[in-house]
């Protein structure tokens, strides 16, 4: 347990950490990040979409995407799988293309609370600025509780209408 507290003392003006409980099975809510199928229907901040050219859920594997702004601006972003836990923790390496000096790591993890699971983002920024920048000029905190507030009713709704696994 030390060495965590220090990892996390080396580390807090480098993070975001966002987290929600959605009213769902963790297997439900883990699922609706594995498959692009689900992905392509929630992913991102209000407004925007999301268009995949390559997914490979794995260790090693890549997500290789576009997010359209409801302003018309496209994003494009690259995901790295580095360790898959399944059903409790994803963690990601996530920049803007392969090789990305400015990518940064992500740690997605999954508890069970009841028949609801709370999902908890925690995102390692190379430096403060590239954290302070994400927060201010990308409004990474909203963007990242918009995006955890979409997960939250597409589960809601795969949930109601029975089409969860």
């Amino acid at each position: 347990m030390g060495s965590e507290q220090i990892a996390t003392v080396d580390t807090a003006d480098r993070e975001i950490v966002i987290g929600r409980v959605v009213k769902a099975r963790r297997e439900v809510v883990f699922e609706a990040f594995t498959e692009v199928r689900h992905l392509s229907q929630w992913w991102g901040p209000d407004g925007f979409t999301t268009t995949t050219t390559a997914f490979e859920f794995r260790a090693g594997g890549e997500w290789v995407f576009v997010m359209h702004g409801p302003d018309g601006t496209d994003y494009r972003e690259w995901i790295s799988f580095t360790e898959i836990v399944a059903p409790e923790r994803i963690s990601l390496l996530h920049g803007e293309f392969r090789g990305d000096p400015e990518a940064f790591e992500s740690v997605v993890t999954f508890a069970a609370e009841g028949a609801a699971t709370r999902v908890e983002m925690r995102t390692v920024f190379p430096t403060k600025e590239l954290r302070d920048e994400a927060a201010e000029k990308f409004h990474a905190i909203e963007g990242g509780e918009q995006t955890l507030g979409n997960l939250a009713a597409y589960v809601a709704e795969v949930v109601r209408k029975g089409e969860a696994g």
